[in-house]
This record gives C-alpha cells, sequence and structure tokens, in this order.
C-alpha cells in the first residue's frame, strides 16, 4: 500500500516580527508570515518574477525559539506539512478557511552578523492561568567560528 505524504520545504523572508502567544493549558505558538520568490522566462524570454507569502504556524520549544531569534526580514528555511482549518466568522456567519504551514523544523540562513543579537522583550508574559512550559534547560547555540566548519 502507497503511504502518503505531507511535507513542505521553503527558504524565503519573514514579513514581520514573529508574535507569539499561548494557549491555555502554557503551550507556546507562534506565527509569522515568510515570503518566497519565484523567478523564470516567459514565452518572449522576458524574466518575471513572483512572490508567494506563506502563513507559518510553530508549536511548543521551536515556537519560542522562533519568537526569540527571528525578526522581520530573516531568511529562514522552514519544513513542515500543510494544514487547512475552518471557522465560522462571527460578522457574516460563512465559513472561513486558512491554509498553513505547521513547522517541524527551521533554520536560520542569516549570519550572526545579518541577524544581531536575540530580540529582547521577545518573550510575552504568560496567563497566571497557564502551566510553566519547559522549566529545564533553554536552547543556546555553540560558539563556532569559522576555523571549526569542514569546508
Amino acid at each position: 500500500m502507497a503511504k502518503d505524504l505531507n511535507k513542505v520545504m521553503i527558504i524565503g523572508r519573514l514579513g514581520k516580527d514573529p508574535e507569539m502567544r499561548f494557549t491555555p493549558n502554557g503551550s507556546p505558538v507562534t506565527n509569522f508570515t515568510v515570503a518566497a520568490g519565484r523567478q523564470w522566462k516567459d514565452p518572449n524570454g522576458e524574466s518575471r518574477e513572483e512572490t508567494e507569502w506563506f502563513s507559518v504556524v510553530v508549536w511548543n520549544k521551536l515556537a519560542e525559539i522562533c519568537n526569540q531569534y527571528l525578526t522581520k526580514g530573516s531568511r529562514v528555511y522552514i519544513e513542515g506539512r500543510l494544514q487547512t482549518r475552518s471557522w465560522d466568522d462571527q460578522q457574516s456567519g460563512e465559513k472561513k478557511y486558512r491554509t498553513e504551514v505547521v513547522a517541524s523544523d527551521m533554520i536560520i540562513l542569516d549570519s550572526r552578523a545579518e541577524s544581531g543579537p536575540p530580540r529582547s522583550g521577545a518573550r510575552p508574559q504568560r496567563d497566571a492561568s497557564a502551566n510553566e512550559y519547559n522549566r529545564g534547560g533553554g536552547y543556546s547555540e555553540p560558539d563556532i567560528g569559522d576555523d571549526d566548519i569542514p569546508f
């Protein structure tokens, strides 16, 4: 029997700073958009360009990392799956749909000099009812110099 596959890989730049919030049970979730461009030649041989915008949702520890280290303009690799959710619009009563990339992996493609230091104040306050998430050690970037890179 054949297996199904739902996998998305995007390289692009953030359209604005990530926004993080917490679910009622304390799980962090971060949302942002990524712009990915493509170029091609039309039948007349003229160069054409188009930008596609993707809505990205990130959960748990990766959500906290994205919120802390990504900013508007950051170049990133995002890997995940597509998910479409639906809801009824409270004003019009119409059914609305939104397709998002639910990210499972993220790689920052900017150099440290381009991306700058982590965003200060990037962590919103949790609701008093929210549980504390992952009190253990946090994420820290390894200190890798040019001499450590094998190529």
